[in-house]
């Protein structure tokens, strides 16, 4: 990592010296929203240091927008007026934009109302909700988000199925090639431009290996708070897609972009240590053995994961990674480093005791997919129900326990009261009026298949 580290903002008097200690010309602040997209303005440095008490006004609609850009029309969770909120920077989350010839930096920014209170179906104010939940119980989650992608050719027809790019062999990769040094090896100039983007903007990246898909990279992060990971992700993702068109190819976040490939996931490890000095992991005892509060924790997981799944798979696309013939998980049963299973508890020192969600795809919205898996686990924590025994077989060949379609993952969530109250219930709605209408939208595109085989056929 740059010594930038050691220099991060930690106050606004900070961050404006920092802004004009290194000639920044131009601010992008950054809201995510429901879909984990980046909304919010450009603005130069004096204006943003003139505006960093009151901060940057906003429609409150941006944060209903479908992936589309279309915006919820008949919302029952914002105000009939369309009213401004805020974004006030979080100034410990100030980095360099590594890829403009200009000195441009990017924040992160929290949505208050006028009255300064946090919008509460904002992504990130749910995420900071849920580790307060933690925080009031003396306990602090740990997170370690692992994320696949896919390289692919360009293409400007929609229509038209994704292909893979040709490496630095001059040769399309051919079969899978899942931990292949040499697979990996083909793209090493995009993949090095990614670990320079990261580097300079504070994105810390642990491994790196080829998946088993042609062009397919996972990038593990390393473990750390919940918000700062949500962050990091949040921006890795434009970082990597822009390293990608730097060498003439695209990098997609889609759970299943190819037909007949395997899809792309962002598994969880999840972990929760007592916030005291003691700073001990809560699923093992002093011997080392498991507590009761990991199998409590799993049920949780058990129990709500399906209900959760709109946040963790939130694209009818991302239903398409869900399915028999693929490695992703198809229910939440848990087993001791089995990956076929939804939950998986990796084989590690008791220090590093933890639960890994298999069920989030790479599309979900980082600071979401936390909140949720959090959420669930926490509601575990309460309930103090023994979750469903370990499963020392294929999970593949026990029955689905996971929602099929995306439709009815949406009303599983709304009729969540643990859910609802853990998560805020107005951010339910709203995430909810979000995906029912791109449900619509969706519903509306009359696709390749229906012609190919109904045209002439019904």
């Amino acid at each position: 990592m740059d010594n930038e580290t050691d220099d991060t903002p930690k106050s606004r008097e900070d961050i404006a010296r920092w802004l004009r200690d290194r000639v920044i010309d131009e601010v992008e602040c950054l809201v995510p929203d429901m879909t984990g997209m980046m909304r919010g303005k450009i603005i130069p440095r004096e204006e943003f240091i003139r505006n960093l008490e009151s901060g940057l006004r906003l429609p409150e609609t941006i944060l209903l927008q479908a992936v589309t850009g279309d915006t919820v029309e008949d919302t029952e969770v914002a105000s009939e007026t369309d009213q401004d909120i805020r974004t006030l920077p979080d100034v410990s989350t100030v980095r360099i934009v590594p890829w403009y010839e200009e000195p441009t930096a990017q924040v992160i920014c929290d949505a208050v109302f006028n009255d300064g209170t946090p919008v509460d179906f904002a992504p990130r104010s749910v995420l900071k909700r849920v580790l307060k939940l933690y925080a009031d119980r003396g306990l602090k989650p740990i997170v370690a988000p692992e994320l696949e992608f896919y390289l692919v050719e360009k293409s400007v027809d929609p229509d038209m199925p994704l292909t893979t790019p040709v490496g630095i062999s001059g040769r399309k990769e051919s079969g899978r090639q899942a931990y292949g040094i040499e697979a990996a090896n083909e793209f090493d100039p995009v993949v090095e431009e990614i670990y320079a983007y990261c580097e300079d903007s504070r994105i810390e990246i642990g491994t790196m290996a080829h998946e088993a898909g042609p062009a397919q990279i996972e990038m593990n992060f390393n473990h750390g708070d919940p918000l700062e990971l949500a962050d990091q992700v949040f921006l890795f993702k434009r970082a990597v897609r822009k390293a990608a068109l730097k060498h003439d190819m695209y990098a997609t976040f889609m759970a299943m972009p190819h037909e007949n490939e395997p899809g792309s996931a962002m598994h969880v490890h999840q972990s929760v240590v007592r916030s005291d000095n003691d700073g001990s992991n809560i699923f093992v005892d002093d011997t080392g053995a498991d507590t009761p509060t990991l199998f409590h924790y799993i049920s949780g997981l058990q129990r709500h994961v399906p209900a959760a799944m709109p946040l963790f798979c939130p694209n009818v696309n991302s239903f398409r990674r869900i399915r028999l013939e693929s490695d992703a998980p198809i229910n939440v049963h848990w087993g001791r480093d089995n990956r076929t299973c939804g939950l998986r508890v990796p084989d590690s020192p008791p220090q590093s005791r933890r639960v890994e969600n298999r069920v989030p795809g790479v599309d979900a919205n980082p600071y979401l997919a936390f909140a949720a898996t959090l959420a669930c686990g926490l509601i575990g924590l309460e309930e103090k129900v023994d979750p469903d025994p370990v499963v020392s077989i294929d999970a593949h060949t026990l029955p689905f326990g996971l929602p099929l379609h995306h439709h009815d993952a949406v009303e599983m969530l709304g009729a969540s009261t643990a859910l609802r109250e853990t998560l805020g219930s107005r951010f339910v709605d709203a995430f909810i009026e979000v995906k029912r209408l791109e449900w619509q939208l969706y519903n509306r595109v009359i696709s390749r298949w229906e012609r190919e085989y109904l045209l002439l056929n019904v």
